[in-house]
């Protein structure tokens, strides 16, 4: 991983979570060719482990095969809740969870 190649190391991305993609507006440019085009996806894996389902992959330079950042997302299924967590160098740190019911029982309010 290269913190010269990104403007901040695993910036607050607060609930946005992605499964693959790059976020680019904290790309500066690859440090080893000094070019900043576009960042590809290599080493994609998918793992399932006791029910939790971990994507990794590493963000690496179009030009010289420099490796950015590697990137790290999980998606698990905890009660009634779909629970999603990214970390990365380039992408950032997010966590979201989401209810599996019609009605999100954290979002109804209080009868008394």
């Amino acid at each position: 991983m290269c913190t010269s190649c990104v403007q901040k190391e695993y910036p607050d991305r607060g609930n946005t979570c992605l499964e693959n993609g790059s976020y680019l507006l904290n790309y500066v440019g690859c440090a080893k060719c000094h070019q900043r085009d576009f960042v590809l996806i290599s080493n994609k894996a998918t793992e399932d482990e006791d029910g939790e389902e971990i994507v990794t992959y590493d963000h690496v330079c179009k030009n010289c095969d420099h490796t950015i950042a590697r990137h790290e997302y999980t998606f698990s299924v905890v009660d009634d809740y779909q629970e999603y967590s990214m970390l990365c160098l380039l992408c950032g740190k997010a966590e979201d969870s989401i209810s599996v019911l019609p009605d999100d029982p954290r979002q109804t309010a209080p009868l008394f």
